[in-house]
């Protein structure tokens, strides 16, 4: 086949089963998930399989194949898309730099989520004020009671005065 060789040697693949079952056991080991807990994961995501098969998928000598169906599960389970699942895994971080990174991706998300709830309590809050302008120090002090702290309670209270942001 044309492409498949260059000087007589095989051309490495950017995508393929082997970059699968490699990427599986790094996305396990970098979340702490057991053999077991992966395959409860991908059983739970509609793909059954058990914790032997997980182990021949990353150790087996032959390894075992991945169908597509699998593949589609594991990048369920791991938050990939199917093409990153195939690639080659990145050279260059240990296995704890790895996991902070997810860390950090995990409390990015996290905050962004966060970001949005609050974005739009403030923005319904300000409406509020906007409709019954009286009720502004009841919702400090609502604020207040709920926080605890007189300086994060008058932080959140200028913001919802403010409009919050994004508006």
């Amino acid at each position: 086949m044309t492409g498949d060789k260059a000087d007589g040697g095989e051309v490495p693949l950017l995508y393929s089963e082997g970059n699968i079952a490699a990427r599986v056991a790094l996305e396990r080991e970098v979340r702490g998930w057991s053999t077991i807990e992966l395959a409860d994961r991908v059983s739970k995501a509609g793909v059954k399989m058990n914790q032997t098969a997980v182990w021949r998928i990353e150790n087996g000598t032959p390894r075992r194949r991945i169908n597509v169906d699998e593949a589609l599960a594991f990048a369920r389970v791991f938050e990939l898309p199917l093409e990153e699942l195939m690639s080659p895994p990145l050279e260059g971080l240990d296995l704890n730099s790895r996991r902070l990174v997810q860390e950090a991706v995990e409390a990015y998300y996290e905050t962004r989520d966060a970001e949005d709830r609050l974005h739009h309590a403030v923005v319904g809050i300000a409406e509020h004020i906007q409709a019954h302008p009286d009720s502004s120090r009841a919702i400090h002090e609502q604020c207040l009671r709920l926080m605890g702290d007189e300086r994060d309670a008058r932080t959140l209270t200028e913001h919802i005065e403010g409009g919050g942001y994004h508006r």
